[in-house]
């Protein structure tokens, strides 16, 4: 294969899209002196007696000359966000080395143990003068602390695009920092509608968060998810995280819509007055059929079992019957099942 080839291969794979990633929660910027002793990340510049090149990259900005330290600040809690009235005075710092500055005001009085017992009820200042506050490290990663953060300030973080495993550990982090799940997970919150919009990917993960944390309006719907889940396959870890009252829900749930069903199936078409052509006796090939067909659905039931399904196993029977009138009954009959299959509880 020729160059040409080769450049219109490379040119047809680079038509197809990427998927779109997680947004970056931070952004490169330059930290003045008071916190560069703080982080210990100063670099020393060149002595001005030692003869050097001069630099030709004349046009890079100041936050980048050797003498000034570069950081990742949130773009969302840095010092000029204007949260709150009130200037910052405090950073937490990522395990991925994410500066976030916040108030204490705001997590003392959001967070039920002082933020894990990381934020004394009176912070003291590292030196005088220094109005950035102290520096708490934190062992979560940025896209973690920054949902958890945003729900701290009662603001939406659906612009980051998170992924469902973050927000699962964010709010797993938020219950370790005292900032209530059930407080900030309502169905008006946009963490609630950010978790139910992915749900679908990872149903039973989503289900085991909400039990976790008892959030019953969480996992009710989440749970109509769940009526293909093989619940034989739900492994320990799962199973302790659910704990044992969302468990018997959930179980409560597959049985009790199987159990309906099997009721539902049970009455045949209503018989007719015996006519010339179809008496008693011809009725009961009807009754036989739709007894084999019920069975046929009874045994391979699921909780999830389509009406089109059921369509397909019932209406068929119309074909072996001779009797319009029996065939009116077996479609209204088959009718009234669709209907009442449909209307069955389909959450916890």
């Amino acid at each position: 294969m020729d160059s040409a080839d080769w450049d219109s291969v490379m040119q047809y794979l680079s038509d197809f899209p990427s998927p779109m990633p997680e947004r970056p929660v931070s952004e490169m910027a330059g930290v003045p002196a008071q916190l560069q002793q703080s982080v210990q990340q100063t670099v020393t510049p060149p002595s001005s007696e030692s003869s050097s090149p001069p630099d030709p990259r004349e046009d890079v900005p100041d936050d980048h000359l050797p003498g000034n330290t570069i950081v990742s600040v949130s773009t969302s809690f840095n010092p000029a966000a204007n949260l709150l009235p009130i200037p910052p005075d405090l950073i937490l710092l990522s395990s991925d080395g994410v500066f976030f500055y916040i108030h204490t005001t705001r997590a003392l009085s959001m967070s039920s143990n002082q933020f894990n017992s990381l934020i004394p009820p009176e912070l003291i200042k590292t030196k005088a003068g220094d109005d950035l506050g102290p520096i708490i490290p934190l062992p979560d990663a940025s896209t973690v602390l920054n949902v958890v953060l945003h729900a701290m300030y009662e603001i939406s973080c659906a612009h980051y695009h998170p992924s469902l495993d973050t927000l699962i550990t964010a709010v797993d982090a938020m219950a370790v920092y005292g900032l209530a799940p059930k407080e900030h997970i309502a169905p008006s919150s946009p963490l609630y509608a950010m978790i139910l919009s992915q749900a679908p990917v990872q149903p039973i993960a989503v289900y085991a968060l909400a039990a976790s944390h008892d959030l019953y309006e969480l996992a009710v719907p989440v749970s109509s998810h769940l009526l293909s889940f093989s619940l034989h396959t739900l492994t320990d870890e799962l199973a302790m995280r659910i704990g044992p009252l969302y468990m018997k829900r959930l179980f409560f749930l597959h049985l009790g819509r199987l159990d309906a069903l099997k009721r539902l199936l049970l009455p045949p078409p209503h018989p007719h007055p015996p006519t010339e052509t179809c008496d008693f006796t011809e009725q009961k090939k009807l009754t036989r059929a739709w007894a084999l067909a019920s069975a046929y659905l009874a045994w391979d039931a699921r909780p999830d079992l389509s009406t089109s399904v059921m369509e397909s196993a019932l209406c068929p029977l119309a074909e072996h019957l001779s009797c319009d009138v029996c065939k009116k009954s077996l479609v209204d009959r088959a009718k009234q099942l669709i209907v009442q299959w449909s209307v069955v509880k389909r959450s916890i």
